[in-house]
């Protein structure tokens, strides 16, 4: 099965090199000559465009930042092919990226009208997740599309789930990202008050972890250093998931309470903080170095 795989960034890269690891002969592509290069010292196939990585491809994976770059690359832009135009008959797309729930039904309705199948299957479990193939795949489309994807999503992640049809995977995205931030802005305001208090950061988490306070945000992405070794807080920060992408991300939840009119005060103050974080260095740190922002603006 020829796999083309449209975006290797930090994300998509080990993506990639996973499902070339499980035996797919994948042929990749990316606009950033950097990530190109990282490509090839990975040992990928690379193409010389999107389109020609794609070309006669079964499968096409994109990894894109915006839905816009998503349906631009499907169609194609000012007159020239697009992905669509250049795979194999009756290919699967499956879209990994993070995009608005109305921009993936719009990819999934341009890959039908061109005779193709589609899903779209965002991502969680950050650059740790990518590099080991942990992540979990959150999937819409139909029950034979998604049968068809699910040996390739396993061969990079741990745990994929059919969420419904197109654009649901999406949803279920937005959900649970809006959960995360939540959680993650209450760890850190925990840590910051513990702190007040003279309670240690071992002893927080001690507590915490192993009491009703448990949650990914403390016992995966714990931000402070110390209690949870391979977490950010103990390499400054450096992005498993930058404030940048929570901060997208949230503008996406935003849009979507606001079509759905639901009553959600704390998804929309977590928009609103990160968005200060990633308005300045947060945006290139992980999202719970937001522990710093809350101690910068406590009395």
């Amino acid at each position: 099965m020829k796999v083309a795989f449209l975006g290797l960034g930090h994300m998509g890269l080990p993506m990639a090199r996973n499902l070339a690891g499980s035996g797919h002969e994948v042929v990749g592509f990316d606009v950033f000559p950097a990530a190109v290069d990282a490509a090839r010292e990975a040992g990928l196939i690379v193409g010389d465009s999107g389109t020609d990585a794609a070309t006669a491809a079964d499968v096409v994976i994109t990894m894109f930042q915006t839905g816009t770059q998503v349906l631009e690359a499907y169609r194609g832009s000012g007159g020239a092919q697009g992905l669509l135009d250049v795979a194999a008959s009756g290919a699967l797309f499956i879209d990994c990226s993070t995009i608005a729930v109305d921009e993936a039904r719009a990819a999934h309705a341009l890959a039908e009208a061109a005779g193709h199948r589609s899903l779209d299957a965002p991502v969680s479990g950050g650059v740790v997740g990518a590099e080991n193939a942990t992540l979990a795949f959150m999937v819409g489309g139909t029950d034979d599309d998604f049968d068809a994807a699910r040996p390739l999503l396993e061969a990079m992640g741990r745990r994929v789930v059919h969420c419904g049809g197109a654009g649901l995977g999406q949803a279920a995205k937005v959900c649970n990202n809006m959960i995360l931030a939540v959680s993650q802005i209450a760890v850190a305001e925990a840590f910051v008050l513990g702190e007040r208090l003279g309670l240690s950061h071992q002893a927080l988490f001690d507590v915490a972890s192993n009491a009703s306070g448990q949650c990914w945000a403390l016992t995966t992405n714990c931000p402070v250093p110390g209690p949870v070794p391979t977490s950010p807080a103990n390499r400054d920060y450096r992005p498993g998931f930058a404030g940048a992408l929570m901060n997208k991300d949230l503008g996406l939840a935003e849009q979507a309470i606001q079509l759905t009119g639901v009553d959600a005060r704390m998804g929309m103050l977590a928009r609103e903080i990160y968005a200060h974080y990633a308005d300045g260095p947060g945006a290139g740190q992980d999202f719970s170095g937001i522990i710093n922002s809350i101690r910068e603006f406590s009395d």
